[in-house]
């Protein structure tokens, strides 16, 4: 199904431009919207607490000729994997509504990110970091603990691999890269002007530039190549939260791209990182088994 078309997601874009009845109508479908093609008309109605005439109305916003077109297209925006669409918390949510909605939240963007996620890209991207001598990630702000995570995974794979979330350390290395130097810029906006030049400085030098970002900003633009990131959320207001996940799932993507390009001969390798941690946990006891 095409995911402009999803009616879920359309009812989530448009939520801040509805009136007050029918944005009842629109948080009641995206609280459940499983239980919401389950609902008769009144019984949406009552739930919202509105009148069937105004579930009819927000219908037709939708371009929808009635209710039972309206279920339809739920059911089959359900059908395309987007089952869950996230919600603002509200300051008078309790635990259960606000976790619920967290991580609806999540997997929504990720469900977003993934069906947005080019495979020819990827296999590029995969193709830069297998060529690289060294690989550099850098990230500030929310971004900064990803490009940590990132070194942690990537080390792995015999390479060079560091990771800086100071602007000053950036900017030196970028002026002192090399070609087969890459560095792995991840900005969820891709607005922030000192990554922007940072990019800039590091292709001057002949090295390759992979961006984490979003797609048409300053910084995708400055890079050699950029995996566009989805923007579900505005960091501008609010904290970052799915932002980092998607981040760190693409990254988790790469990592398996690199893994399975090396073969089963570099099995072995990782295979000796992991026992090299054995020493350092306490064993499993055989009543924690049962």
């Amino acid at each position: 199904m095409d995911r402009v078309r999803n009616l879920l997601e359309q009812i989530q874009g448009r939520l801040d431009e509805l009136n007050k009845a029918e944005r009842k109508v629109a948080e009641v479908i995206l609280l459940n919207p499983q239980q919401a093609t389950r609902f008769s008309i009144a019984a949406l109605a009552q739930a919202a607490k509105v009148s069937e005439p105004t579930v009819n109305r927000f219908c037709r916003s939708f371009g929808v000729s009635g209710y039972p077109e309206l279920k339809l297209q739920l059911a089959q925006s359900l059908a395309s994997g987007a089952a869950y669409v996230s919600r603002a918390v509200e300051a008078d949510d309790d635990p259960a509504a606000y976790t619920q909605k967290i991580f609806a939240s999540a997997i929504a963007s990720l469900d977003s990110a993934c069906q947005q996620l080019d495979p020819q890209q990827v296999s590029r991207a995969v193709d830069m970091m297998i060529q690289a001598r060294q690989i550099h990630f850098f990230g500030l702000g929310a971004s900064a603990p990803v490009a940590l995570d990132a070194q942690h995974k990537f080390f792995r794979f015999n390479l060079a691999v560091s990771a800086h979330a100071d602007v000053l350390m950036q900017r030196m290395l970028a002026s002192v890269a090399h070609t087969g130097d890459l560095f792995v810029i991840i900005s969820y906006t891709g607005r922030t002007r000192e990554l922007v030049d940072v990019a800039r400085l590091a292709r001057e030098n002949g090295a390759s530039v992979l961006g984490l970002t979003a797609a048409g900003s300053p910084l995708a633009n400055a890079c050699s190549l950029s995996l566009h990131i989805p923007l579900p959320e505005d960091t501008d207001i609010y904290m970052p939260m799915t932002s980092r996940i998607i981040q760190l799932t693409v990254l988790d993507v790469l990592a398996t791209g690199m893994t399975l390009r090396r073969g089963v001969d570099f099995q072995p390798h990782l295979r000796k990182i992991k026992e090299s941690l054995n020493a350092s946990r306490y064993p499993i006891e055989d009543d924690e088994l049962n």
